[in-house]
C-alpha cells in the first residue's frame, strides 16, 4: 500500500504526522535535516550542551515541546532523516540518501517544505564574511558559533531583530543593525499587530533590548555597499559607513515551492508574500487531488501558522481517505489562520518591500552567482524586447545553476519588471526544474 508522505519535518510536518498517527495512519516522513524542528526550531547536534533557553529564548518551551513529539514520533513512523528530495514525476518522489538515490510512491503527500531568505544583491555581497540571515541563524543554533568578531545586521522583517538579539544574547559582537523599513512604517502597523500582542510584544522586546545594550539600530537604512577586498571590511549606508568583518542581510522570507511545481500545483500571485504561490483552499488541499501544502512553502506565516496548517492539512488527507475527523476542530483551526493571516498583513506594513531597489541596482552588480550574470546582462536582454522571465533565463542564463534560481530568481523579476515597466506580477516565475538543489557526483542509483 503506497504511504502518505510528509515532505518536512519542520513544525508543519511534526504536526502533520502527530494528527495522522493520533488517526491510525502510520505517515512516511522525509526530511533533509538530521534531527527535526525546522530551521526555527533547528535542533544543535547530539554532543552540544547549549541550553534551550539559550538557543530559542522565548520560544524554548515551544522549541522543547516540537522536539518531544518529534522523539516520540520518530520510532512509531517511517522516519526519514538526512534525505533529500529532489524531483517528483508519476506519483512518486525522486530522493538522494547517505549518497543512494531513491524514489518512493506516494497516495498522497503533504508539502511542508518551509522557506528560505529572500536575497536582494547589493555591490560586495560575494564577498567571504557574508551570509544571509537565516544562515547566520543555523551557524549560531547548530554550530553554537557566530559568522564573524564583528557583525552587522541588515535588511528588514522581524527575523532581522530576532537573529541580531540571538547573536548579541550569545556574546556575539554586534556592531550595528541596519533596518531599511522607516520607523513611521511600523506605527501605521501598529493596528494591525495588536491581533497578535503576545507576538508584538516579542518583537518590541528584542528591539528594546538591542538599544538598551548599546547597539545602534539604524532605521530607515538601506544596505547600499558592501567593502572588501579578502572578506567584508565594511558596511555603507546613505552617507555613513561602518566597519565589520562578516554581515548577515535579507529581506524577509520566501516560500520555497519548487516541489509544488515539480508535483503540478497550480500558482497564483499573492501579492502579501510578493511572490507566486502553490494554489490551496483553507484545508491545505492543492489544485492536484493528491497534494496538500502546509507552513512557510506554501506562504509566509510564522511557525504557530505552520503547526496549524499542518494539522489542518493532515485532517484534510484523512477526510479524504474516508477517515472521520472533529469537524469543529478543522473551523477552530481555519479561523485561528485567518486571525494570523490579518496580523500577516501588518507585517507587510511593518517591513515594507524597498521596491527601489531594482531601480538603484547597478548594472556591474552580480544578480547570480551560479552562472555570474549580472543586473546590467539581465537588463540587456529585457531591452532586446524578452520580458517574460524564462524568456530571459534562456538569454542569459540567470536562474540556470545550481541553486536553481532559488537565491536570485525573485531578485531577476524584480529587475526585469523595472526595466520593462511592468508589474512584478506580469513577468512570470521560473519553472521549477530538477534537481530542486544540487547532486553530487558518483550517486548511486537503485536497479
Amino acid at each position: 500500500m503506497k504511504p502518505v508522505v510528509i515532505v518536512g519535518a519542520g513544525p508543519a510536518g511534526i504536526r502533520a504526522a502527530q494528527t495522522l498517527l493520533h488517526h491510525g495512519v502510520i505517515p512516511c516522513m522525509v526530511d533533509e535535516s538530521l534531527r527535526g524542528g525546522g530551521q526555527i526550531y533547528r535542533r544543535q547536534p547530539a554532543n552540544f550542551r547549549r541550553s534551550a533557553r539559550q538557543l530559542y529564548g522565548f520560544e524554548a518551551h515551544k522549541a522543547e515541546a516540537v522536539h518531544r513529539t518529534m522523539d516520540e514520533l520518530a520510532p512509531l513512523i517511517d522516519y526519514r532523516p538526512e534525505t533529500l528530495v529532489w524531483n517528483a514525476e508519476d506519483g512518486r518522489l525522486d530522493m538522494l540518501s547517505d549518497g543512494r538515490a531513491d524514489s518512493l510512491e506516494y497516495s498522497k503527500v503533504i508539502v511542508a517544505t518551509g522557506a528560505t531568505d529572500r536575497i536582494l544583491p547589493v555591490p560586495g555581497w560575494t564577498l567571504p564574511g557574508v551570509y544571509s540571515l537565516g544562515a547566520a541563524q543555523i551557524a549560531l543554533k547548530y554550530q553554537g558559533c557566530a559568522i564573524g568578531e564583528r557583525v552587522a545586521f541588515c535588511g528588514s522583517g522581524p527575523l532581522l531583530y530576532l537573529v541580531a538579539y540571538q547573536y548579541a544574547k550569545a556574546g556575539a559582537n554586534v556592531v550595528a543593525v541596519l533596518d531599511s523599513a522607516p520607523f513611521s512604517a511600523q506605527c501605521r502597523a501598529l493596528p494591525a499587530l495588536l491581533g497578535q500582542p503576545t507576538t508584538l510584544a516579542k518583537g518590541v522586546y528584542y528591539r528594546a533590548w538591542l538599544a538598551a545594550h548599546g547597539i545602534p539600530v539604524h532605521q530607515g537604512a538601506t544596505l547600499t555597499q558592501i567593502d572588501g577586498e579578502q572578506r567584508v571590511s565594511a558596511i555603507r549606508w546613505g552617507e555613513s559607513a561602518l566597519e565589520c568583518d562578516a554581515v548577515a542581510f535579507a529581506h524577509a522570507l520566501r516560500s520555497e515551492t519548487q516541489l509544488a511545481d515539480l508535483l503540478g500545483c497550480e500558482f497564483i500571485w499573492n501579492a502579501l508574500n510578493r511572490a507566486w504561490l502553490p494554489q490551496r483552499d483553507a484545508a491545505g488541499r492543492s489544485s492536484i487531488d493528491s497534494v496538500y501544502l502546509a507552513g512557510d512553502g506554501a506562504g509566509i506565516m510564522g511557525a504557530d501558522a505552520a503547526q496549524m496548517a499542518g494539522e489542518r492539512a493532515a485532517l484534510a488527507v484523512l477526510e479524504d481517505l474516508g477517515i472521520a475527523i472533529d469537524q469543529r476542530r478543522s473551523v477552530v483551526l481555519e479561523q485561528q489562520l485567518a486571525g494570523i493571516q490579518r496580523f500577516r498583513h501588518g507585517l507587510e506594513t511593518a517591513f515594507p518591500f524597498p521596491e527601489q531597489w531594482a531601480r538603484q541596482a547597478p548594472d556591474e552588480l552580480i544578480l547570480c552567482r551560479c552562472e555570474e550574470v549580472s543586473v546590467g546582462e539581465v537588463r540587456a536582454v529585457v531591452d532586446q524586447g524578452h520580458w517574460e522571465l524564462n524568456r530571459v533565463k534562456a538569454h542569459c542564463r540567470v536562474g540556470m545553476g545550481r541553486c536553481q534560481g532559488r537565491m536570485c530568481g525573485l531578485a531577476a523579476a524584480e529587475i526585469v519588471a523595472e526595466r520593462s515597466g511592468r508589474g512584478i506580477e506580469t513577468v512570470g516565475r521560473l519553472r521549477g526544474q530538477a534537481p530542486i538543489k544540487p547532486l553530487p557526483f558518483g550517486v548511486e542509483l537503485e536497479p
